[in-house]
């Protein structure tokens, strides 16, 4: 009989443990990081195609823009050569997917190019020399922890691209704009 009752109060006790916890939403959650997801977008006029070789999505989290410590590499899915003339407001293309970061000030955010970029004229392929440019575009956003931002890279191509007389070349030099959008609560 004992035997049954110390069964009874074990199961009584359990019951009673699993309806007084807390649910996942009760506990509080210590964890200080954000989500980053990061698109792709540009603006162009002209009938042109050009490519670029997207190796990799960075953001400057330290003070100097020069040291390598300062950057933090955001994890890109999509690597490869891009045809960015295409990508319009309903076409954009999803290069950082809720990358996990610990939440910091943003001083910027760049884009790490390749060295196969490329324009397309009347079926004629040009190499676009990107010489030292690492295009990039200053943001100083506050990265608040629980949250999830939606960044929009746009690159204007018409002042992105030119043709140099002098070194007889065409030359990339990209000139992006960056809209943030805190998306969740």
């Amino acid at each position: 009989m004992k035997q049954f009752q110390s069964i009874k109060t074990l199961c009584l006790l359990t019951v009673v443990l699993t309806m007084s916890s807390c649910t996942k939403d009760d506990v509080e959650d210590s964890t200080q990081s954000t989500q980053i997801t990061v698109k792709l977008k540009s603006s162009n006029q002209s009938q042109s195609k050009v490519y670029f070789d997207i190796q990799d999505v960075q953001i400057r989290i330290g003070d100097n823009p020069n040291s390598t410590s300062s950057w933090k590499s955001l994890n890109t899915i999509n690597q490869g050569v891009f045809n960015v003339s295409d990508l319009e407001e309903d076409n954009k293309l999803l290069l950082v997917d809720d990358f996990e970061v610990e939440t910091t000030y943003v001083y910027e955010i760049r884009l790490v190019l390749g060295d196969n970029n490329f324009m397309d004229i009347n079926h004629v392929l040009h190499s676009l020399d990107l010489g030292n440019a690492k295009p990039s575009n200053l943001i100083e956003t506050q990265l608040n922890s629980k949250r999830r931002y939606d960044v929009v890279i746009d690159i204007d191509l018409d002042k992105s691209v030119f043709y140099n007389e002098d070194e007889n070349m065409m030359i990339l030099n990209p000139k992006l704009y960056t809209a943030i959008r805190q998306i969740e609560y």
